[in-house]
């Protein structure tokens, strides 16, 4: 069987896009097709596969897992995280993403160790990268669930919430957007971008995936297409 008939039973390259994280996608305001590094890698995948592809858009991290895995899409772009690595073959990072933390202004809090408190509620989008990290590595405080990483911020103020923990470029733009906000210094978690397939797709799919995505990065084609979409405060993932 061919690579492109294993990645492509269908005779296109279905690829989910999250356009939850904008980082990495972004719907078009127009209503066509979502723009984003993770569109760029998909089309150059599918060209490589000599393949049409067909975005499978979604708006949370959760059902990009949940389309890979069930079979509605071939590929997708997820963060690296041992849970999803049950059903997903991922390869090494492309890109590396900054989780943050967001107060509001009159907060005491002050750094990113003072967040693990009693008493303490942190709102992260349900089933993304840094929900699975910080359900695993808070201790004490409490974390609420918004529908989605778009959502986190007004979530995080209807709920009156002590922090919000994000993409940190997505809570910058929320926080511009809304005033009386700011974000603690530094990072709680790099989250490391990557592609990956199902598992049944076979090792030499996997393998495949893998070294388009070195190619991608080594070749500039990844800087590029940060730098076309103005995307910053992400950086290329070293070589493998």
């Amino acid at each position: 069987m061919s690579l492109a008939t294993t990645f492509a039973p269908t005779g296109r390259l279905r690829a989910a896009i999250n356009t939850g994280n904008a980082v990495l996608a972004r719907k078009d305001t127009a209503g066509g097709a979502p723009t984003g590094v993770s569109v760029d890698l998909a089309t150059a995948f599918a060209q490589r596969l000599g393949v049409p592809v067909e975005f499978v858009v979604v708006d949370t991290a959760a059902k990009s897992v949940d389309v890979v895995v069930g079979g509605q899409a071939d590929i997708g772009f997820f963060a690296i995280d041992p849970k999803r690595a049950e059903h997903i073959a991922f390869t090494a990072a492309y890109v590396h993403i900054e989780g943050a933390y967001l107060v509001r202004e009159d907060s005491p809090l002050r750094a990113n160790e003072e967040v693990d408190q009693p008493g303490r509620t942190v709102v992260v989008g349900q089933g993304s990268a840094y929900d699975l990290y910080l359900t695993r590595e808070v201790k004490s405080a409490t974390l609420l669930r918004a529908p989605s990483s778009p959502a986190v911020v007004d979530f995080f103020l209807e709920e009156k919430a002590d922090v919000a923990a994000n993409v940190k470029q997505q809570l910058e733009m929320d926080a511009k957007r809304l005033g009386g906000l700011r974000l603690l210094p530094g990072r709680f978690m790099v989250i490391q971008q990557a592609m990956g397939c199902q598992r049944s797709r076979g090792p030499e799919a996997v393998a495949e995936l893998a070294r388009f995505v070195e190619e991608m990065k080594s070749g500039g084609f990844v800087a590029q297409a940060l730098a076309h979409h103005k995307i910053e405060g992400a950086s290329v993932a070293p070589a493998a």
